[in-house]
C-alpha cells in the first residue's frame, strides 16, 4: 500500500478551530490597546497645543479668537485682533488620532478657551470627547 503524505480534512478543521479560538481571545485585547493608545496620543497633542496657546498669550496678551482658530499658532492672523508680538508657535497643526481637526473656542464658558477632540466616535458633544481641561 502506498500512503500519501499530507493532512486529512479533520486535521485541517481542528487547526482552523484552534486558530479561531486563539484569535477570539487575542484580537479584542489588541484592539483595546490600540484605542487606548489613540486616546493617550490625543491627550499628549492637546497638552502641546495648550502649551503653545499659553505661550501665544504670554507674547500677545490674549488667546487667539475662535475666528482666528488654532491656525493662529502656525501663521500670523490677518483678522483682528492682530497679535503685536506674533511668532510661529507650532510647525503645523496636528490632527487627533482619528484624523479630525481639534475643536477650539475662545472665549469659552467658565474658561479662557475650550480645546478638545471629538474622540473615537468623531461626534462633538458626546461622552467620549477629550478635553484639554480633563487631562
Amino acid at each position: 500500500m502506498r500512503r500519501e503524505k499530507g493532512f486529512t480534512l479533520i486535521e485541517l478543521l481542528v487547526v482552523i478551530i484552534i486558530l479561531g479560538l486563539l484569535a477570539a481571545l487575542v484580537v479584542p485585547k489588541i484592539t483595546g490597546r490600540v484605542d487606548e493608545a489613540k486616546v493617550e496620543t490625543t491627550k499628549v497633542q492637546l497638552k502641546a497645543i495648550k502649551d503653545a496657546l499659553e505661550q501665544y498669550k504670554l507674547d500677545n496678551g490674549m488667546y487667539p479668537t475662535t475666528q482666528q482658530g488654532l491656525k493662529a499658532l502656525v501663521e500670523k492672523p490677518t483678522t483682528p485682533p492682530i497679535p503685536p508680538r506674533w511668532r510661529q508657535y507650532l510647525d503645523k497643526l496636528p490632527k487627533d488620532a482619528w484624523d479630525n481637526d481639534y475643536i477650539y473656542i475662545s472665549p469659552a464658558p467658565n474658561k479662557p478657551y475650550e480645546l478638545k477632540s471629538a474622540g473615537p466616535d468623531r461626534t462633538e458633544g458626546t461622552e467620549d470627547d477629550i478635553s484639554v481641561w480633563n487631562n
